[in-house]
């Protein structure tokens, strides 16, 4: 293996079995919003379904997560895991996800998350993919999301 494979795959192996909290480190901003620790979870199926995770913050005005996309499922959608009647379920967020100073949009197992339906591939921990964020007044980015183990978090379904 060539110094450079060694020292690329070295970081891979080091990211891949960080702790949650040193992933912050890989951030990405968009005007006044801060996107942190993003991660998606594995999946064996093609064709079946997964959910990203991440923190969104903003330093100044609130804004709203609408939409997501990602070449890496057919379909995309903002989701939440809610309790209706002592039983779990999950439904789309159709008004989007809020994003306010005092209160960061944490999507994360068992609450808001980007549920990733349809994959075009299994999604193998230590694969990443593409996903494209629109925002209501911040604009449109696409951050790059590693994807860990299928234990990683928790909740089920992949969301």
């Amino acid at each position: 293996m060539t110094p450079v494979l060694r020292a690329a795959f070295g970081a891979a192996v080091l990211f891949a079995t960080a702790a949650p909290a040193a992933a912050h480190d890989h951030a990405a901003t968009l005007g006044d919003l801060t996107l942190s620790d993003p991660w998606a979870r594995a999946a064996m199926r093609q064709g079946g379904a997964s959910a990203a995770y991440l923190t969104i913050e903003t330093g100044g005005a609130s804004d709203r997560l609408v939409a997501a996309a990602s070449p890496a499922a057919a379909r995309v959608e903002l989701h939440e895991h809610i309790l209706e009647d002592g039983v779990a379920k999950m439904r789309e967020v159709a008004a989007g996800i809020p994003v306010a100073p005092d209160a960061p949009a944490v999507l994360e197992p068992g609450g808001y998350h980007v549920m990733l339906m349809g994959l075009t591939a299994p999604l193998a921990e230590g694969d990443a993919i593409d996903l494209t964020l629109t925002f209501e007044a911040a604009g449109e980015i696409t951050v790059t999301v590693p994807v860990r183990a299928m234990a990683a978090g928790h909740g089920g379904h992949g969301g």
